[in-house]
């Protein structure tokens, strides 16, 4: 995830809000404890790793203030992308949309019929390809008060 994090929003980030962008990303173990965490190996390397989540919680890791476990419901509520990563090493693959798809096959199955999630930038293009599309470009601030930019985006799932 560091990894992830420091080289792949590299050309998306100022220097301020890339190291800003560990404050509001990272693992949430809430996900591994639900069981819709991800990860796919390759060779015997981590290539990636992402989940989706029946909580309300849009996204951060453990150390993110406002998270939220509420549970969502899945007649009016959108399942959430979470976490998504991919090692720098296995970026281009497939590793992404493998994570993606499993994930929206995952919330399907649950009942949910729309995917919600804040992309990074790096992240958007991915996830257009995917056929989420932009609901609204907001803002992070950080306990220092650098802004990261994100974007919610959604899809849905019928």
């Amino acid at each position: 995830m560091g990894r992830a994090i420091g080289e792949l929003q590299a050309g998306f980030l100022t220097p301020d809000q890339l190291a800003a962008s560990y404050e509001v990303m990272g693992l949430d173990t809430q996900l591994v404890a639900d069981r819709t965490y991800f990860v796919v190996e390759a060779h015997g390397a981590l290539a990636g790793c992402g989940g989706w989540s029946r909580r309300a919680t849009l996204f951060g890791g453990d150390h993110s203030k406002g998270r939220d476990a509420a549970l969502l419901d899945p007649e009016v509520d959108a399942a959430r992308i979470r976490a998504m990563y991919t090692s720098p090493d296995f970026t281009r693959r497939g590793v992404g949309r493998m994570i993606l798809d499993a994930c929206e096959a995952a919330a399907r199955a649950e009942g949910f019929g729309r995917c919600e999630m804040a992309a990074t930038l790096a992240g958007e293009p991915l996830y257009k390809a995917c056929g989420y599309a932009v609901i609204e470009p907001f803002e992070s601030v950080t306990s220092t008060g650098v802004a990261v930019p994100l974007k919610r985006m959604g899809k849905a799932l019928t």
